[in-house]
Order: structure tokens, then C-alpha cells, then sequence
């Protein structure tokens, strides 16, 4: 894909194919699970997750752009994070319901919505989903649970969800994600309780990426996190984060074993965030690690290594692949630009109605 040099890691913006991590990445996939989704997705499911990897990122180098340029005060970005939302997202099915960390924002339009209402959300804008009162958006008519600020809290939210699905003897599941931080707040341990206790079919992803608000991950949370199904007699799953068909693999053998029953699972991905807590932080971020740490997953980057394998993967890209990679990313280019200048469009035309702030609330003090 292009490189964005005012946007993008300095690490990417160079960025060229590892021998050694390609040799590996080529070799996961020729695993059963990742040889599955490869089968099941086809070549048109492949260029789906290509061009659903592009808009992730470029969605967030857009809200980027507009920091930068003034127009909004701060944006929460998944930068290097991009595999562990989207390839997830392409192994559910219709009826299947989503949690999103705000991080995970890529879920809301690849499960459906359009993308500009992310671009509104952030604008504030009154014909928004949520009529400009808040950036936390969803839609249950696409299956998308809106995010809650409070990391964690989402997993009994998708429990309820993974409990009606088993009463109403629904094929569905529900996925929501968590960091490597919130596997400390009771939200997520309460929701696993009862979801083990009732077999629900739930899918809880892991989204290890080493850091936590400013804290560097430590060696006891790692072993925590690797014993956190065990703890709560759930089966668990582990994938490589940074690999969009390990993602989708994961996360599909992960549903086949909550429709069997088996629910939930819990699955650990590991990567790295290319960013920091939101766009106000991203130096004091980039100071919590060694320059070798940016440099080990730079190798790794999600886009970057799927569209080497993509160049040798016979049957997918027809004729030329590097001409059939453009033109896929050109197409998701277009795309974002019009739903960006749809949504600063709205901003002028659809201010938020101060009257109706509080509407849709459960209880308001009289006279407020």
C-alpha cells in the first residue's frame, strides 16, 4: 500500500519484506486452520480482507490528519493493530454480534456500517448515530454493540448477548475484544464466569499489544494472560495478531467450537501499537520501548506482509498482482475520501440539536 510520511510509524514508511519473517508468515498459512480460511474465503473473500485492511488504515489516518490539521482534538488509533479487528470480522456471520473497543473501530464498517458514521461520530455532527453526543457508536441492526469507555465492560455486555443467542437456540455468537490491561478489571472475569458456567457462545479476543494506557506489560501479566482460559475452564486459543489469516483462522474455529457447545473461548492475540493511548500521547508512547521493539514489529506489519503473500498466492490476483493491489487499494481510497468529505460535510449542514441532548437517556432530573 502507499506510505503517508506526515501518518504513517517512520518505521513503515521504508518498510520492504523480511526474508525470514515472509518465510514464516508463508508457512503458517500451509497450517490446517489457516489452510481452511484461505479455502473457505476464496480468492473474492481474500481481496475483501486486503481491501478491509486498507480501510482500517486509512480510516485512521484520516482522523489522524484531521488532528493535525485542527479540525478534531484527538483520536484513538489502532495502527499495527489492524489484523486482530478486521480478519475476526471476516469469520463471523450475519446474526453474530460484535463488542468493539473504541480501538477496534474498523469492526463497525466491516461488520456493515458505513464508514462516514465513524467520521460524524468523531465530528459530532446531528445526523449521526448518536446525534453528535458521543464518539462511542454502534448499530445493533448491523450487529455492532456500541464501545464503552470502560475497557473490559463490554464482555458481560456480549455475554447477554452469547445468552440469548443459547435461549433462543440462535446459530449465532458474540465477539468482543479486550486489552491486555482490562483482563485485570472484574467486567471481564464477572462476564467469563457466567459465560463458562452456561457454555455460552462467546468469543473473547485477547488483544495483548504490550502496553496498557502508559504501562509497559510485564512479565506476570504475560503469564497471566496465558493461563486466563485455564483459569476459567474455557478453552483457549493463541494467534499471531499481526497475521490477518491466523486472525481469521482463529476466530473461525473459535465460533465452530461455541455453536458446538463448547463456548466460550478466549483467544490471546499478540502484536503492537503503533501509537500511543490516543493522538496527544504518541511520543511519551514511542519512549516506553526500545527502538529495537518498533523495529521487530515494523517487520511484522499486518498490510505489508498480506500483500507479499498475496503477490505469490496463485488464483487471487488476476494478471498483474501489483497492478491488481493497486487497484483494490485505490478503489477503499476513494471510498474513504468521499465518506470523509460526506462527513465534514455534515458537520456544517447538521449541527447537533442541543434540545435533544438528553433524549434517549433512561432518567433525566426535572427541569433539566
Amino acid at each position: 500500500m502507499k506510505r503517508y510520511k506526515a501518518y504513517d510509524p517512520p518505521e513503515y514508511q521504508q518498510w520492504q519484506p523480511d526474508p525470514e519473517v515472509m518465510a514464516t508468515y508463508l508457512q503458517r498459512i500451509e497450517e490446517q486452520d489457516l489452510a481452511t480460511s484461505v479455502k473457505d474465503l476464496g480468492a473474492e473473500g481474500l481481496q475483501r480482507l486486503y481491501q478491509g485492511l486498507i480501510r482500517a488504515r486509512l480510516h485512521d489516518i484520516t482522523l489522524k490528519r484531521w488532528v493535525m490539521t485542527g479540525v478534531i482534538s484527538k483520536a484513538w488509533l489502532g495502527c499495527g493493530e489492524e489484523a486482530v479487528t478486521v480478519g475476526a470480522c471476516h469469520a463471523l456471520e450475519p446474526g453474530d454480534i460484535v463488542g468493539p473497543m473504541i480501538r477496534n473501530a474498523a469492526a463497525t464498517f466491516e461488520r456493515g456500517i458505513p464508514i462516514e458514521e465513524s467520521f460524524r461520530s468523531y465530528l459530532a455532527t446531528g445526523d449521526g448515530l448518536t446525534k453528535g453526543r458521543d464518539l462511542h457508536f454502534g448499530d445493533l441492526q448491523h450487529g455492532v454493540v456500541a464501545p464503552i469507555s470502560h475497557v473490559g465492560d463490554l464482555v458481560p455486555v456480549c455475554c447477554g448477548f452469547a445468552l440469548a443467542f443459547q435461549l433462543e437456540e440462535r446459530p449465532n455468537v458474540a465477539l468482543t475484544w479486550v486489552g491486555d490491561g482490562a483482563t485485570r478489571t472484574g467486567a471481564v472475569h464477572e462476564g467469563l464466569s457466567l459465560a463458562s458456567n452456561r457454555s455460552l457462545p462467546l468469543i473473547v479476543i485477547v488483544e495483548d499489544n504490550a502496553v496498557a494506557l502508559g504501562t509497559r506489560r510485564d512479565e506476570r501479566l504475560d503469564r497471566s494472560l496465558s493461563a486466563i482460559a485455564t483459569s476459567h475452564s474455557a478453552i483457549g486459543l493463541e494467534c499471531d495478531g499481526n497475521h490477518v489469516i491466523d486472525v481469521h483462522a482463529k476466530v473461525s474455529r473459535a465460533r465452530s467450537i461455541c455453536l458446538e457447545g463448547g463456548g466460550p473461548v478466549i483467544i490471546l492475540a499478540r502484536t503492537f501499537r503503533f501509537c500511543g493511548h490516543a493522538t496527544h500521547d504518541e511520543a511519551e508512547a514511542r519512549a516506553l520501548f526500545e527502538q529495537q521493539v518498533f523495529d521487530h514489529w515494523a517487520q511484522r506489519e499486518p498490510i505489508g506482509c498480506y500483500e507479499e503473500w498475496l503477490k505469490v498466492r496463485q488464483g487471487v490476483l488476476e494478471g498483474d498482482p501489483a497492478a491488481k493491489l493497486e487497484h483494490l487499494e485505490q478503489e477503499v481510497i476513494s471510498e474513504v475520501e468521499a465518506a470523509a468529505e460526506k462527513a465534514l460535510e455534515s458537520r456544517e449542514s447538521s449541527p447537533p440539536d442541543i434540545d435533544a441532548m438528553l433524549g434517549d437517556v433512561f432518567a433525566e432530573k426535572e427541569g433539566s
